[in-house]
Protein backbone atom coordinates (compact mmCIF):
# COMPACT_ATOMS: atom_id res chain seq x y z
CA UNK A 1 0.00 0.00 0.00
CA UNK A 2 1.36 3.45 -0.91
CA UNK A 3 1.59 6.27 1.62
CA UNK A 4 -1.02 8.16 -0.41
CA UNK A 5 -3.46 5.23 -0.25
CA UNK A 6 -2.82 4.77 3.46
CA UNK A 7 -3.69 8.44 4.05
CA UNK A 8 -6.90 8.36 2.00
CA UNK A 9 -9.97 9.25 4.09
CA UNK A 10 -12.64 6.61 4.60
CA UNK A 11 -15.61 6.72 2.22
CA UNK A 12 -18.44 8.98 3.20
CA UNK A 13 -21.10 7.86 3.65
CA UNK A 14 -19.62 4.55 4.85
CA UNK A 15 -20.20 1.50 2.67
CA UNK A 16 -23.05 -0.73 3.77
CA UNK A 17 -24.71 1.49 6.37
CA UNK A 18 -25.89 5.05 6.91
CA UNK A 19 -23.49 7.65 8.22
CA UNK A 20 -23.97 8.48 11.91
CA UNK A 21 -24.18 12.26 12.22
CA UNK A 22 -23.98 13.88 15.66
CA UNK A 23 -26.46 16.75 15.93
CA UNK A 24 -24.64 19.67 17.57
CA UNK A 25 -22.21 17.11 18.97
CA UNK A 26 -23.41 15.01 21.88
CA UNK A 27 -25.88 17.37 23.61
CA UNK A 28 -26.87 14.88 26.31
CA UNK A 29 -23.22 14.58 27.37
CA UNK A 30 -22.16 18.23 27.15
CA UNK A 31 -23.81 21.49 26.15
CA UNK A 32 -24.70 21.50 22.46
CA UNK A 33 -22.39 23.15 19.93
CA UNK A 34 -19.43 23.31 22.31
CA UNK A 35 -16.00 21.76 22.06
CA UNK A 36 -16.68 19.19 24.83
CA UNK A 37 -19.84 18.16 22.98
CA UNK A 38 -17.93 17.70 19.73
CA UNK A 39 -15.17 15.72 21.46
CA UNK A 40 -17.76 13.43 23.03
CA UNK A 41 -19.41 12.83 19.66
CA UNK A 42 -16.12 11.92 17.99
CA UNK A 43 -15.24 9.61 20.89
CA UNK A 44 -18.66 7.92 20.55
CA UNK A 45 -17.91 6.96 16.96
CA UNK A 46 -19.67 9.64 14.91
CA UNK A 47 -18.91 9.66 11.20
CA UNK A 48 -19.74 13.36 11.08
CA UNK A 49 -20.49 16.20 13.47
CA UNK A 50 -23.22 18.67 12.60
CA UNK A 51 -22.85 22.22 13.89
CA UNK A 52 -24.48 25.60 13.34
CA UNK A 53 -22.69 28.80 12.38
CA UNK A 54 -23.65 32.41 12.95
CA UNK A 55 -21.72 35.63 12.54
CA UNK A 56 -20.70 38.11 15.24
CA UNK A 57 -20.96 41.84 14.68
CA UNK A 58 -17.31 41.99 13.69
CA UNK A 59 -17.64 39.11 11.22
CA UNK A 60 -16.29 36.11 13.17
CA UNK A 61 -18.05 32.79 12.41
CA UNK A 62 -19.05 31.19 15.72
CA UNK A 63 -20.86 27.96 16.51
CA UNK A 64 -24.33 28.61 17.86
CA UNK A 65 -27.75 27.56 16.64
CA UNK A 66 -29.93 30.26 18.20
CA UNK A 67 -30.13 33.87 17.15
CA UNK A 68 -29.55 34.95 20.75
CA UNK A 69 -27.72 33.69 23.84
CA UNK A 70 -30.93 33.41 25.85
CA UNK A 71 -31.68 29.66 25.80
CA UNK A 72 -28.22 28.29 26.50
CA UNK A 73 -26.37 31.14 28.16
CA UNK A 74 -29.13 33.20 29.83
CA UNK A 75 -28.24 36.45 28.12
CA UNK A 76 -30.85 38.25 26.03
CA UNK A 77 -28.35 39.35 23.42
CA UNK A 78 -28.31 38.72 19.70
CA UNK A 79 -25.12 37.15 18.36
CA UNK A 80 -25.14 39.55 15.41
CA UNK A 81 -25.06 42.51 17.81
CA UNK A 82 -21.99 41.36 19.75
CA UNK A 83 -18.33 41.53 18.88
CA UNK A 84 -16.49 38.25 19.21
CA UNK A 85 -14.67 39.57 22.27
CA UNK A 86 -17.92 40.52 23.97
CA UNK A 87 -19.53 37.21 23.01
CA UNK A 88 -16.75 35.26 24.71
CA UNK A 89 -17.12 37.42 27.81
CA UNK A 90 -20.83 36.55 28.05
CA UNK A 91 -20.58 32.94 26.90
CA UNK A 92 -17.01 31.68 26.91
CA UNK A 93 -18.10 28.19 25.86
CA UNK A 94 -19.22 29.34 22.39
CA UNK A 95 -16.41 28.26 20.06
CA UNK A 96 -15.31 29.91 16.87
CA UNK A 97 -15.75 27.81 13.75
CA UNK A 98 -11.97 27.55 13.52
CA UNK A 99 -11.79 26.02 17.00
CA UNK A 100 -14.59 23.60 16.19
CA UNK A 101 -12.96 22.43 12.97
CA UNK A 102 -9.78 21.63 14.86
CA UNK A 103 -11.71 19.35 17.23
CA UNK A 104 -13.66 17.61 14.44
CA UNK A 105 -10.66 17.16 12.13
CA UNK A 106 -10.83 13.33 12.23
CA UNK A 107 -14.43 13.16 10.99
CA UNK A 108 -16.64 14.93 8.49
CA UNK A 109 -18.24 18.21 9.56
CA UNK A 110 -21.72 19.22 8.43
CA UNK A 111 -22.14 22.98 8.73
CA UNK A 112 -25.72 24.15 9.08
CA UNK A 113 -26.27 27.76 8.07
CA UNK A 114 -29.40 29.17 9.75
CA UNK A 115 -28.27 32.68 8.75
CA UNK A 116 -27.40 32.98 5.05
CA UNK A 117 -25.41 36.14 5.80
CA UNK A 118 -22.76 33.95 7.47
CA UNK A 119 -21.98 31.94 4.34
CA UNK A 120 -19.06 33.88 2.89
CA UNK A 121 -17.16 34.20 6.18
CA UNK A 122 -17.88 30.55 6.95
CA UNK A 123 -16.47 29.37 3.63
CA UNK A 124 -13.38 31.54 4.16
CA UNK A 125 -12.82 30.03 7.62
CA UNK A 126 -13.15 26.51 6.20
CA UNK A 127 -10.55 27.28 3.53
CA UNK A 128 -8.21 28.85 6.08
CA UNK A 129 -8.48 25.71 8.23
CA UNK A 130 -7.64 23.54 5.21
CA UNK A 131 -10.92 21.72 5.87
CA UNK A 132 -12.61 22.01 2.46
CA UNK A 133 -12.42 18.28 1.73
CA UNK A 134 -14.02 17.23 5.01
CA UNK A 135 -16.76 19.87 5.28
CA UNK A 136 -20.17 19.91 3.68
CA UNK A 137 -23.00 22.37 4.10
CA UNK A 138 -26.73 22.19 4.78
CA UNK A 139 -29.52 24.72 4.90
CA UNK A 140 -32.42 26.14 2.98
CA UNK A 141 -32.38 27.29 -0.66
CA UNK A 142 -31.12 30.83 0.02
CA UNK A 143 -28.20 29.68 2.16
CA UNK A 144 -27.25 27.00 -0.36
CA UNK A 145 -27.38 29.50 -3.22
CA UNK A 146 -24.87 31.60 -1.34
CA UNK A 147 -22.69 28.54 -0.70
CA UNK A 148 -22.67 27.82 -4.43
CA UNK A 149 -21.63 31.43 -5.12
CA UNK A 150 -18.84 31.34 -2.51
CA UNK A 151 -17.68 27.76 -3.16
CA UNK A 152 -18.87 26.47 -6.56
CA UNK A 153 -17.58 22.93 -5.90
CA UNK A 154 -18.78 22.62 -2.29
CA UNK A 155 -20.70 19.53 -1.18
CA UNK A 156 -24.25 20.66 -0.48
CA UNK A 157 -27.15 19.10 1.44
CA UNK A 158 -30.38 20.92 0.65
CA UNK A 159 -32.60 20.86 3.74
CA UNK A 160 -36.24 20.23 2.86
CA UNK A 161 -39.12 20.24 5.34
CA UNK A 162 -42.18 19.77 3.18
CA UNK A 163 -43.91 16.87 1.46
CA UNK A 164 -43.90 18.57 -1.94
CA UNK A 165 -40.95 17.49 -4.11
CA UNK A 166 -38.03 19.82 -4.67
CA UNK A 167 -38.52 21.81 -7.87
CA UNK A 168 -36.34 20.56 -10.76
CA UNK A 169 -35.17 24.13 -11.42
CA UNK A 170 -33.97 24.44 -7.82
CA UNK A 171 -32.12 21.14 -8.06
CA UNK A 172 -30.47 22.27 -11.27
CA UNK A 173 -29.47 25.57 -9.68
CA UNK A 174 -28.08 24.18 -6.43
CA UNK A 175 -26.73 20.80 -7.59
CA UNK A 176 -27.05 19.21 -4.12
CA UNK A 177 -25.31 15.92 -3.47
CA UNK A 178 -27.74 15.37 -0.61
CA UNK A 179 -31.41 15.95 0.09
CA UNK A 180 -31.74 16.54 3.82
CA UNK A 181 -35.23 15.70 5.10
CA UNK A 182 -37.00 15.82 8.41
CA UNK A 183 -37.25 12.10 9.10
CA UNK A 184 -41.06 12.06 9.31
CA UNK A 185 -41.32 12.99 5.63
CA UNK A 186 -39.29 10.07 4.35
CA UNK A 187 -40.66 6.97 2.66
CA UNK A 188 -38.91 4.15 0.87
CA UNK A 189 -40.33 5.47 -2.41
CA UNK A 190 -38.93 8.96 -1.84
CA UNK A 191 -35.50 7.57 -0.96
CA UNK A 192 -35.51 5.32 -4.02
CA UNK A 193 -36.50 8.23 -6.25
CA UNK A 194 -33.67 10.39 -4.92
CA UNK A 195 -31.20 7.56 -5.44
CA UNK A 196 -32.46 7.04 -8.98
CA UNK A 197 -31.69 10.72 -9.61
CA UNK A 198 -28.17 10.21 -8.28
CA UNK A 199 -28.60 11.95 -4.93
CA UNK A 200 -28.00 10.86 -1.37
CA UNK A 201 -30.61 11.19 1.36
CA UNK A 202 -30.06 12.30 4.94
CA UNK A 203 -32.64 12.30 7.74
CA UNK A 204 -32.88 14.58 10.77
CA UNK A 205 -33.28 14.42 13.75
CA UNK A 206 -34.00 10.81 14.80
CA UNK A 207 -33.54 9.96 18.49
CA UNK A 208 -35.49 6.71 18.95
CA UNK A 209 -33.78 3.43 18.06
CA UNK A 210 -36.90 2.17 16.31
CA UNK A 211 -36.89 5.24 14.08
CA UNK A 212 -33.18 4.89 13.37
CA UNK A 213 -33.62 1.29 12.28
CA UNK A 214 -36.65 2.13 10.14
CA UNK A 215 -34.73 4.87 8.35
CA UNK A 216 -31.74 2.58 7.83
CA UNK A 217 -34.04 -0.08 6.36
CA UNK A 218 -35.39 2.51 3.91
CA UNK A 219 -31.88 2.98 2.58
CA UNK A 220 -31.13 6.49 3.82
CA UNK A 221 -27.48 7.46 3.54
CA UNK A 222 -27.10 9.44 6.77
CA UNK A 223 -29.02 9.82 10.02
CA UNK A 224 -28.63 12.83 12.28
CA UNK A 225 -29.33 12.36 15.99
CA UNK A 226 -28.98 13.96 19.40
CA UNK A 227 -28.03 10.51 20.77
CA UNK A 228 -24.96 9.58 18.77
CA UNK A 229 -23.97 6.69 21.06
CA UNK A 230 -27.45 5.20 20.59
CA UNK A 231 -27.26 5.53 16.80
CA UNK A 232 -23.75 4.07 16.56
CA UNK A 233 -24.89 1.08 18.61
CA UNK A 234 -28.01 0.60 16.48
CA UNK A 235 -25.92 0.55 13.30
CA UNK A 236 -23.27 -1.87 14.57
CA UNK A 237 -25.12 -5.05 13.55
CA UNK A 238 -24.21 -6.51 10.14
CA UNK A 239 -26.34 -5.12 7.28
CA UNK A 240 -27.99 -8.50 6.68
CA UNK A 241 -29.47 -8.55 10.16
CA UNK A 242 -31.39 -5.34 9.74
CA UNK A 243 -31.70 -5.26 5.98
CA UNK A 244 -30.25 -1.83 5.29
CA UNK A 245 -28.11 -0.71 2.44
CA UNK A 246 -27.99 2.06 -0.15
CA UNK A 247 -28.70 2.26 -3.82
CA UNK A 248 -26.14 5.05 -4.28
CA UNK A 249 -22.42 4.68 -3.57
Amino acid sequence: MTDEAAAAPPPYPPRGRPAAVAHRGAPFVARENTLPSFRAAVAAGADAVELDVRLTRDGVPVVLHDRTLERLWRHDAAVSGLTHERLTELADGVPSLTEALAVTRTVRTLIDLPDPAAVRATAAAVRAADATERVYYCGGPEAMRRVRAAEPDAEVALSWDRAAPVRPTLLADLRPRWLNYGFGLLTSELVARAHADGRLVSAWTADRVRTMRRLAAMGVDAITTNHIDRLVSALESPPGERGWGRAVT
